[in-house]
């Protein structure tokens, strides 16, 4: 091994050579051809190593076969794919939940926004001017019609009351006298002792001693009047509000706020608009002489506050806003309305007995105009334009376009076209069998609708994911 020459040394350097023509002139010896160190062809492989161009080869060869392994790798470890039927897959029937065409009765009802108005809201102020001097109320407290509320200082209005009947009794004996010379008078006439004259104007005294009597009696009622006024009373039953005055103040008949506001709460009105279009209907029941009931539910519409009735209808229909104003009239027995709220109410017009009815979500809107997919014999969908009617929020009236007991999708249709293969994996109850709250009179109250099955369906075993089904299907 010593014995080989290292490639990277460099050769013995060649001693100096002498020119032919002049022997004493050295000529430097001629540099050496040293290898390119960064050409692999010049340099001898070392023994047992392949040339560079075969590692190279060999190489891409090991790649090729690495690349060639996965794709097989991959390739057998998919296996047979499991059917896709998911919901949002394209092959394989499409999961979808049904419910049943059925009979039942639809309320028609009209809904419009009210405020609560009630039927009496009575400012007491005093009608006398005075000194408050008592006040008999507690603010929030119900007070009865004639209940005492406040009292004024009643003792000017005793002294003025007894200066009237001083007067009265002073102008009555005026009155008496006048009367007695009355009847000299007659008599004297009579034996034709004095002029006639004499006797016509003792007749226009006794006259205007009358009148003063009659004027003295009236200022007594007038000041009996005001002591009535001194005790403030309760004019309407209802609610009493926040005291507006406290005692020891002087009112006045001027003073806008008064002492107190009673607010009439049992009875209690609503009104509420609804748009001219559906007046016609309102006042055809209303000319037929039928009651319509009307319920009260809170803002949201969720919360049921009283039911109560139709009262009567406006006279015209505001131009600015195409609405009619009407009243309905609540017993109000748990005090649920107060003065000025705002409250929906449902107007129950109608009740549409032995209509074909179907849930809300079975109906579709597109090209057609409004469809629902009838599910058939064989599991596959048709697209069935109907007509629809009145609803709720719940259900609605097919008028043409579907028989009771026909099955229509009403969830999953968004993925279905007409002749598109399903599976049934819930059942709703029929439309018509779905609890709806009512009230006392049996006006539909809105509620949730749960999706319950079938009456005397089994149950349905909880449906595992798509992506569970296929792998367990590829395992």
């Amino acid at each position: 091994m010593d014995d080989q020459p290292n490639p990277l040394s460099l050769p013995p350097e060649a001693p100096p050579r002498r020119r032919a023509d002049r022997p004493d002139i050295q000529v430097p010896p001629s540099p050496s051809r040293f290898p390119d160190l960064d050409e692999e062809e010049h340099r001898a492989p070392p023994p047992g190593r392949p040339p560079p161009r075969r590692r190279g080869l060999l190489r891409y060869l090991i790649l090729l076969l690495v690349v060639l392994a996965l794709i097989l790798w991959l390739v057998f470890r998919s296996g047979p794919q499991a059917p896709q039927t998911g919901r949002f897959q394209s092959g394989g029937p499409m999961p979808v939940g049904t419910a049943t065409v059925a009979k039942g009765d639809m309320p028609v009802t009209l809904s419009g926004l009210g405020t609560v108005t009630p039927l009496a809201m009575v400012t007491v102020k005093t009608q006398i001017n005075g000194q408050l001097v008592e006040v008999a109320f507690k603010e929030g407290q119900m007070v009865n019609k004639g209940d005492f509320l406040a009292q004024i200082d009643p003792r000017p209005y005793q002294v003025a009351l007894q200066q009237a009947e001083a007067q009265l009794a002073k102008d009555q004996a005026a009155l008496k006298n006048a009367q007695v010379d009355l009847q000299r008078y007659k008599t004297l006439v009579a034996q034709n002792s004095i002029a006639r004259q004499t006797l016509d104007t003792q007749a226009a005294t006794v006259q205007q001693q009358t009148a003063v009597v009659q004027a003295d009696q009236a200022q007594i009622d007038t000041q009996k009047l005001n002591l009535t006024y001194c005790r403030i009373v309760a004019p309407v039953t209802g609610r009493v509000g926040l005291r507006q005055v406290d005692p020891g103040n002087y009112v006045q008949t001027s003073d806008a706020n008064g002492i107190v506001v009673i607010t009439q709460l049992q009875p209690i009105s609503v009104i509420f608009t609804l748009p001219e279009d559906k007046l016609p209907a309102v006042a055809r029941r209303v000319r037929q002489g039928a009651t319509l009931n009307a319920t009260a539910f809170d803002r949201s519409g969720t919360v049921k506050l009283d039911t109560g009735r139709l009262e009567t209808i406006d006279n015209q229909i505001d131009t600015t806003t195409g609405t009619v104003k009407l009243r309905a009239f609540f017993d109000n027995a748990d005090q649920a309305l107060y003065p000025n709220q705002f409250v929906n109410i449902q107007l129950l017009v109608d009740t549409l007995k032995g209509a074909d009815l179907v849930p809300n979500a079975a109906v579709q809107r597109g090209a057609p105009g409004t469809f629902v997919y009838v599910v058939k014999p064989d599991e596959t969908v048709a697209a069935q334009p109907v007509t629809l009617g009145s609803g709720d929020d719940q259900r609605i009236v097919v008028t043409k376009g579907l028989e009771p007991g026909q099955i229509v999708v009403v969830d999953g249709a968004d993925r279905l076209k007409d002749g598109a293969k399903v599976r049934v994996t819930r059942s709703a109850a029929p439309a018509a069998a779905q609890p709806q709250s009512q009230g006392e009179d049996g006006t539909a109250a809105p509620s949730p609708a749960p999706a319950a099955a079938q009456p005397g369906a089994p149950a349905n075993p909880p449906q595992r994911p798509e992506g569970q089904r296929r792998r367990r299907g590829a395992e």
